[in-house]
């Protein structure tokens, strides 16, 4: 009995705290869109002119030139000229020091596009349970209130449970926008790696071709001798 009149004193707080924790986790979801925002429209998360250098860097890894490949990359501080450049310092060990290297690149560069998107996540799953308790709260508190004061009636209940409600809409407000961020920044984050992996598939293929080519044509005239 004692630990049920502990649970019911918590629960006559009310709904006003909740209220209070739902706007600081809106303000924590706020940061994150605009964190996550400026990165990705930052150089580190800039698009990669894929027809022009992709073409360039095929080009020139056929022709072995790695340095060539190097400079083609400019200066470009995206995702997809930082993996390709972790493939090209590789690329006198071979395709699978440099499928490797790309591979190590790429799963930094992922952990780096999706910091913080977990909370975004977790604040769309859950905001609206958190204003539901909220409401829960307030809805217990004002039957507590009518018993102690049974002359109000209900008008006395009912201002109370329109009160609570607003925690429940409080919830759904913090946890729409951040839904729908989370889902977009996950789009951005997937066409990102979909285009580190054309890049990187580009030069493994081109490396694949270039060590072909250079075999064949050292055993082309050693058959012809024979």
């Amino acid at each position: 009995m004692r630990l049920t009149e502990r649970i019911l004193s918590f629960t006559l707080l009310g709904s006003e705290w909740v209220l209070w924790l739902l706007v600081a986790l809106s303000v924590v979801s706020v940061a994150v869109m605009v964190e996550r925002a400026f990165f990705l429209s930052s150089g580190r998360g800039g698009k990669f002119d894929f027809e022009t250098i992709g073409k360039e860097l095929l080009r020139l890894l056929r022709e072995g030139d790695a340095l060539g490949a190097r400079r083609a990359l400019g200066q470009s501080r995206g995702p997809e000229s930082q993996v390709a450049a972790a493939g090209l310092e590789q690329f006198g060990r071979g395709p699978d020091a440099i499928s490797e290297a790309m591979a190590s690149t790429k799963s930094r560069l992922r952990l780096d596009l999706e910091r913080n998107l977990g909370v975004l996540g977790t604040l769309g799953n859950n905001a609206p349970f958190i204003g539901l308790f909220g409401t829960v709260l307030g809805i217990i508190k004002a039957f507590a209130d009518l018993a102690r004061n049974q002359g109000g009636g209900a008008a006395a209940v009912m201002s109370g449970i329109s009160a609570a409600l607003v925690a429940t809409a409080v919830g759904l407000l913090v946890a729409i926008p951040a839904v729908i961020a989370f889902n977009y920044f996950q789009t951005r984050v997937r066409r990102t790696l979909g285009r580190v992996d054309a890049v990187a598939h580009l030069i493994l293929s081109a490396t694949a071709g270039y060590k072909a080519t250079e075999g064949g044509a050292g055993g082309a005239p050693a058959a012809g001798g024979e």
